[in-house]
């Protein structure tokens, strides 16, 4: 049952998802003595009713869940007003963390999770959500327009040359923002890792082209071709770039 474990009147508030009662009120303990709300979940239906209730900074969430599983939940939400995710993925299921990662999901980490590495990914991850929220609000930046399409850094949106918005996940956003913002220049995987998730993120090369492959679906538009391999290289995103 969903369960508030400490009143605090002004510090960040946390939500920790995960089927077993031990590890929630352990990790719960543990951030609450560093400063933060934390409240609790054991499925799915309490998050999203925790979320309904209150506004989180962030979500811990669990992958391995009897029923609908982190990756589902994860699936699920609406990452523009999402609030930032942590996964847990068991030691060894790369892919799970792969896919976290692309579905939108801000970090990851091995579970079982040492729970002070948690608490130093939790600092990242809110240093720079908060980072970027200072920039959005402080910045008006342009429309970026390449071969017939607008990108919106602000606004999140993609549009094709008929104006219909092309729908991306959180990861793809970023990875399609960093491309255009370097076009005609070959950036490796760890570089497009480091401008589409933060110089904190871990090295997955195969999270930059499952994310780069759905790209290229997406932008199929004539028979340009708009992100070019470079072989042993990287990738280059090939179209001119108008502000």
């Amino acid at each position: 049952m969903f369960q508030a474990t400490q009143s605090v009147d002004f510090q960040t508030r946390l939500l920790i998802v995960d089927d077993d009662p031990g590890i929630r009120e352990l990790t719960a303990a543990f951030l609450s003595d560093h400063g933060y709300i934390v409240d609790s979940a054991a499925n799915g239906v309490e998050m999203r009713a925790a979320m309904v209730r209150e506004r989180y900074a962030l979500v811990v969430l669990d992958v391995m869940m009897p029923g609908e599983d982190g990756l589902s939940i994860l699936r699920s939400l609406d990452r523009r007003n999402a609030p930032a995710i942590i996964i847990l993925s068991v030691i060894g299921e790369e892919v799970d963390r792969i896919v976290g990662l692309e579905m939108g999901a801000d970090d990851y980490l091995a579970k079982p999770a040492n729970p002070r590495e948690l608490l130093a990914r939790i600092r990242s991850v809110l240093r720079r959500n908060q980072s970027g929220e200072r920039v959005a609000q402080q910045t008006a930046r342009p429309w970026l327009r390449f071969a017939g399409w607008r990108l919106d850094p602000v606004g999140r949106e993609l549009i094709d040359s008929d104006n219909v918005v092309i729908n991306l996940s959180d990861g793809e956003f970023r990875l399609l923002l960093a491309l255009v913002e370097h076009p005609r220049r070959v950036l490796t995987r760890d570089q497009l890792l480091d401008l589409s998730r933060g110089a904190n993120a871990e090295h997955f090369d195969r999270a930059i082209d499952v994310q780069i492959s759905r790209l290229r679906r997406k932008l199929t538009r004539g028979a340009e071709e708009l992100i070019r391999t470079v072989r042993n290289e990287g990738y280059m995103f090939m179209a001119d770039v108008a502000r």
